[in-house]
C-alpha cells in the first residue's frame, strides 16, 4: 500500500513523500491516520535532528515519519493481535516507547524514530512493540481529534500526579497536587496550558481551592478566560484567577497576596523562560513543588533557585516529559466523560501544511494545529473561517459550525469536513 507521509531527514530537513509501505508482518497492524496535532515536541525533533535523543542516528539514510499525537483507524490486523484487536477500532497511540532492554532504556517513539509509523502520514504500519507496552489504545469516542490530544492531555495529567509533597516527621513522599491548596501555572494560556487548566477544572477526584493563571499575552488570557470561565471554576468549587503578570510592578509580591501570602502549594511552569521559572520558586509555599514542565531546547538551559527555602521551606522541584499509559487511559476517560479538548486547536490544516508549520511552530501564533492527513488544506486559522466563507462553501459552513461552538473546533465540523471533503487530490486555497 501507498502512504503520503512528511519524513525526516536531518535538521529542519523535513519532506512530503510518497512511498510504498511493505506487506504487515503478523505481529504488526495497518492502520490509516485520520488526525495528527502538531507538538513542540516535533519542532524540536525536527531543530535538533540526530542531536534528538529519540532520533535515530542514520536518519539521512533512513527517514523517520514525523508526528505523535495521532488517531485513525485500524485496517488489517496481524494474527498475533487478532485476538485484542481489530479492522474497523478507532486508535489512539502512547508515543513513548520506554522499556528497558538489558541495562540500556530504549527510547524510541513513533513520531521519532520509524520509518513506517508517524502521525503526519496517511496510512502507517504500528509496530509490535507499541503493542507489547500496551501503547495502542483503542478508542471508543466520538469523532478522531479528541484522541489525537489524549496524548498531550495525558502530559498534563502525569505532571499533575508526578508533583509531590512531604510528611512531616517521616521520609514519605506524597504523591499529586494537594487538594484544596494553591495552584499557579505561569505562562499558562498555551495549549498545554490550557489542556491543564481544562483538566484542572474537570477533575473530580481531587481540585485546588484557588487556581491563579499567568501569562503576558493578554489576547491569549482573554481566549482561555471566555472558554474555562471563572464561573465554571466557581461553580466546582475553585476560585480561578487570570493573570497578566507583563502589567505588574511586581508579580511575585501581588501574586502571593492573591495567595494570601503564603504562597503556592502546586507551581506548574509552562515556558522554558529564565525569569519564569524563578518566579515560580520564589512562589512556592511551604512544602511547595514546582514542576518544570516546558522542556528547554538548550541542553544548558538554567534558572536560580532559592536553596534557603529548599533547605527551610522544605520546597522542591520536579519536572515531566509525558505521560505514561495510565495516564493515556485516564485521558480518553475523562473525555469519554464530557472532557472536550477543542479549546487547544486554533488551526486546520492539511498533509502539504505540515513541513512549514513543524519547522516555523513558534512563530505560528495560536494554540494547536490539527493536520488532516488524508486533506489538502493550507492551514488555516478557524478565526478566519467566516472571511474565507465569502468565496468557500467549505469555510463558509465550517464557520457557521464554529459559531455554533462558541467559536471552537467540534466533532461536528470535524465530521462536516471528513464526509464532504474525503479526496486526498482535494486542494483548497485561501
Amino acid at each position: 500500500m501507498k502512504t503520503r507521509a512528511v519524513r525526516l531527514y536531518g535538521k529542519k530537513d523535513l519532506r512530503l513523500e510518497e512511498f510504498e509501505l511493505p506487506p504487515i508482518r503478523e505481529d504488526e497492524i495497518l492502520a490509516k491516520v485520520v488526525s495528527d496535532s502538531i507538538c513542540m515536541s516535533s519542532h524540536k525533533a525536527s531543530s535538533q535532528g540526530t542531536e534528538h535523543k529519540r532520533i535515530p542516528d542514520d536518519v539521512a539514510e533512513n527517514p523517520i515519519i514525523i508526528g505523535h499525537e495521532f488517531a485513525g483507524e485500524l485496517l488489517e490486523v496481524g494474527a498475533k493481535w487478532a485476538g485484542k484487536f481489530k479492522a474497523g477500532d478507532k486508535f489512539s497511540i502512547q508515543p513513548a516507547l520506554y522499556y528497558e532492554d538489558g541495562p540500556v532504556g530504549i527510547l524510541s517513539a513513533p513520531g521519532y524514530s520509524y520509518k513506517y509509523i508517524g502521525g503526519d502520514a496517511t496510512y502507517v504500519i504500528i509496530p509490535n512493540e507499541v503493542m507489547e507496552q500496551d501503547c495502542l489504545l483503542t478508542y471508543h469516542g466520538v469523532g478522531y481529534y479528541p484522541a489525537s490530544l489524549a496524548e498531550p492531555l495525558s502530559c498534563v495529567i502525569g505532571a499533575m500526579h508526578a508533583n509531590y509533597h512531604t510528611t512531616p516527621g517521616s521520609y514519605e513522599h506524597r504523591m499529586e497536587i494537594v487538594d484544596g491548596g494553591k495552584m499557579a501555572i505561569l505562562a499558562g494560556v498555551g495549549p498545554m496550558g490550557l489542556a491543564a487548566i481544562n483538566y484542572v477544572l474537570r477533575r473530580e477526584d481531587r481540585r485546588p481551592s484557588l487556581l491563579v493563571v499567568t501569562d503576558v499575552d493578554q489576547t491569549r488570557l482573554d481566549r482561555a478566560a471566555a472558554i474555562y470561565t471563572v464561573e465554571s471554576a466557581a461553580s466546582v468549587g475553585i476560585e480561578l484567577h487570570y493573570i497578566n503578570t507583563g502589567q505588574m510592578v511586581d508579580p511575585v509580591k501581588e501574586l502571593k497576596t492573591l495567595s494570601g501570602d503564603t504562597g503556592y502549594d502546586d507551581v506548574f511552569v509552562f515556558a522554558p523562560v529564565k525569569p519564569v521559572v524563578e518566579q515560580g520558586d520564589a512562589l512556592l509555599a511551604f512544602d511547595g513543588c514546582l514542576n518544570f514542565f516546558a522542556g528547554p531546547g538548550d541542553p544548558n538551559f538554567s534558572a536560580m533557585l532559592n536553596f534557603y527555602n529548599v533547605h527551610y521551606a522544605y520546597t522542591h522541584i520536579t519536572g515531566t516529559s509525558g505521560g505514561n499509559n495510565d495516564d493515556m487511559v485516564e485521558a480518553i476517560d475523562i473525555m469519554s466523560r464530557g472532557l472536550d479538548p477543542a479549546g487547544l486547536i486554533t488551526h486546520i490544516g492539511g498533509l502539504d501544511a505540515v513541513a512549514d508549520a513543524t519547522n516555523n511552530l513558534p512563530d505560528i501564533p495560536g494554540g494547536k494545529k490539527l493536520i488532516y492527513t488524508h486533506l489538502r488544506i493550507p492551514l488555516t486559522p478557524i478565526a478566519d473561517f467566516e472571511k474565507l466563507g465569502e468565496t468557500s462553501d467549505l469555510f463558509r459552513e465550517l464557520a457557521d459550525i464554529c459559531s455554533r461552538h462558541k467559536g471552537l473546533w467540534s466533532v461536528e465540523a470535524e465530521s462536516y469536513l471528513l464526509n464532504h471533503f474525503k479526496s486526498e487530490k482535494l486542494k483548497i486555497t485561501n
